[in-house]
């Protein structure tokens, strides 16, 4: 990455998505993270206090908590029900990939807060159709799970007359498409699935990809990636929003708040040095090593300089510190092996269809290929049955 211009505070590159640097070569995510200080979040609070106040108690549950169990979802759920003690109904939509130690944290937390929990799981046939069409497509293979959890649960919402749906994060902690700066309360609406979540391809787009006279497709099997209707939402006045709109979203904080209080717990990553396990990124998916090395393929970076980013923007790491883990970037992941068994494809032809989106300037030099080790559940992951295991 060492040729690639960077941000002179927090080291991200210029192929990261939306980045913009100013004249000292500090990028918008770095600004926009500053400006975060400013903000009043005391007045933040009381605005999610009158949210609050205008649901409870009003319908069968006070709020949908989309859930997945890692350490994002799990904070707002304990916040919810700790702070404001509210009845949720906890919905999660099953991507496929789940690990051993989300199902062992989501057991635990729903016990210990006492929430009523539905999980979904879609087909898995079509699922492995969709992954093969936007990683085709899009270089990306999470599709289903991208217009899944933000589709699924505000359907849910307009089925069960629950009109107030509360996420986690905002985007404006990782990304341009919003921003502190422009003191934005972030919405979870169509125009942000459209414009981030769902690659540029609706549902009924897809199901035009897939649906195939040799290989047809149940029209109904699209309705859980599909966005409740403008009409739908407004029948029961769905309101979607960002607790970390409201206040100051910090990932460290709150994963060791939910340790100890929760005894939730971590996980290794692949790819990830083992000094940085416990910042916990993206536990709760057991291809979040491929989608790592797609995006370092294409761009010359991957999550572990985001997560470096986040700890030198937050006053916990050094730019000088960071610099030891590039090296470490790239590396081949154990989890691509089976990726590769779901989608059909040799790795030759992966690389061909991950070299067609490559972000100039980057390039990569699949000749110089390393490999990281698998993680200790690596065994336990689905395979094909007419795989070896």
């Amino acid at each position: 990455m060492s040729f690639l211009k960077q941000c002179s505070k927090c080291g991200l590159p210029e192929t990261y998505e939306t980045i913009e640097f100013d004249e000292n070569g500090v990028c918008n995510i770095c600004r926009s993270a500053h400006y975060k200080k400013t903000i009043d979040w005391t007045t933040r609070k009381t605005k999610f206090d009158a949210v609050i106040a205008k649901y409870r108690g009003k319908y069968d549950y006070d709020c949908i908590v989309p859930f997945s169990g890692g350490k994002d979802s799990t904070f707002q759920l304990y916040y919810l029900c700790k702070e404001y003690n509210l009845k949720p109904l906890v919905i999660r939509f099953n991507h496929g990939f789940l690990r051993p130690v989300i199902h062992k944290n989501t057991e635990r937390t729903l016990k210990k807060l006492g929430a009523d929990f539905l999980e979904f799981t879609p087909n898995w046939h079509i699922v492995k159709r969709l992954m093969m069409e936007s990683f085709r497509r899009k270089t990306d293979f999470c599709w289903h799970c991208h217009c899944g959890i933000y589709s699924y649960p505000l359907r849910l919402a307009v089925k069960l007359n629950v009109p107030l749906v509360i996420w986690g994060e905002p985007i404006s902690e990782i990304t341009a498409y919003f921003d502190y700066e422009k003191d934005e309360i972030e919405y979870e609406d169509e125009e942000k699935f459209n414009m981030f979540r769902n690659l540029g391809i609706s549902a009924d787009d897809m199901y035009g990809m897939i649906n195939t006279p040799e290989h047809p497709v149940d029209r109904r099997d699209l309705l859980p990636y599909t966005y409740p209707t403008p009409k739908e939402l407004r029948s029961v006045g769905v309101l979607s929003i960002c607790l970390g709109s409201f206040i100051p979203w910090d990932y460290t904080a709150n994963t060791a708040l939910i340790k100890k209080e929760l005894a939730w717990e971590s996980e290794e990553l692949e790819g990830v040095p083992e000094a940085l396990h416990q910042s916990a990124e993206k536990i709760e998916c057991f291809m979040q090593g491929t989608r790592d090395y797609i995006k370092y393929c294409k761009r010359g970076y991957s999550r572990l300089s985001q997560m470096m980013a986040f700890h030198i923007r937050n006053g916990r790491m050094t730019l000088e510190e960071a610099q030891k883990y590039f090296p470490l970037e790239g590396c081949r992941p154990p989890s691509m092996e089976i990726l590769l068994e779901y989608l059909g494809l040799t790795e030759e032809e992966f690389n061909e269809i991950v070299q067609r989106t490559e972000v100039s300037p980057y390039h990569h030099d699949y000749s110089k290929q390393r490999s990281s080790n698998k993680t200790w559940d690596y065994d336990q992951w689905y395979r094909e049955d007419n795989h070896t295991k």
